[in-house]
């Protein structure tokens, strides 16, 4: 198992995506407080300003010692350089996300709360899954239920890293843990707080 695939996974949202200083800002800011995987996933900008902000997140995580995953898009990822590449459930096949990064690309697949697409993306070749939203969201509210379960039958059955994703905070975090779950996926929780440093730190404490 990937050990570096654990702890926080911090999420960009959309407000911190607004300016490139407003983006570095605060991801170095959830990177010092305890980040360990830095998403770049943003749904608002056009695609060369995308690619700018790649570009600077790249090289502050390289710097600072995080994992950097773009979110959805290969082609960026490549350009980028970038630790690995999330898919959704549309974002394009795992074996053409691994025949344009190579083999040394982390790539992530989410998996809602279906244990059987969890199993066929570590048949394909991914390195992580996600399982998700597991309470009330604000960036995906309308995202299905996952279940405990799901999440335990997860751990049982794939040596593979597991980031458990939506509306989770340090307070409710507990459960999925114990089900299983090797990173906490946040948005909101990380990036909509006004001390993002000592947010990320919160959800830090809960991990060795």
């Amino acid at each position: 198992m990937n050990n570096a695939l654990s702890g926080l996974y911090a999420i960009t949202s959309q407000a911190l995506c607004e300016t490139p200083q407003r983006l570095q800002a605060g991801v170095a800011a959830a990177i010092a407080g305890g980040a360990r995987v830095i998403q770049y996933r943003d749904k608002q900008n056009d695609a060369p300003t995308r690619l700018d902000y790649a570009k600077r997140l790249r090289r502050l995580c390289r710097d600072a010692g995080a994992l950097f995953i773009v979110n959805d898009d290969m082609q960026m990822a490549a350009i980028v350089d970038a630790d690995g590449l999330h898919l959704g459930k549309t974002d394009g096949a795992i074996a053409a996300a691994r025949a344009l990064l190579g083999d040394s690309v982390l790539i992530g697949v989410s998996c809602s709360g279906d244990l059987q697409r969890a199993l066929a993306a570590r048949q394909q070749g991914a390195d992580y899954v996600a399982f998700g939203r597991f309470y009330d969201s604000n960036t995906k509210p309308d995202a299905p239920l996952a279940g405990l379960d799901a999440l335990r039958e997860a751990r049982a059955q794939l040596r593979l890293p597991i980031c458990a994703i939506g509306g989770i905070t340090p307070d409710n975090a507990a459960p999925l843990l114990a089900a299983g779950a090797d990173m906490i996926a946040a948005v909101d929780g990380v990036f909509g707080a006004a001390d993002i440093e000592a947010a990320a730190r919160r959800y830090a404490s809960l991990f060795p």
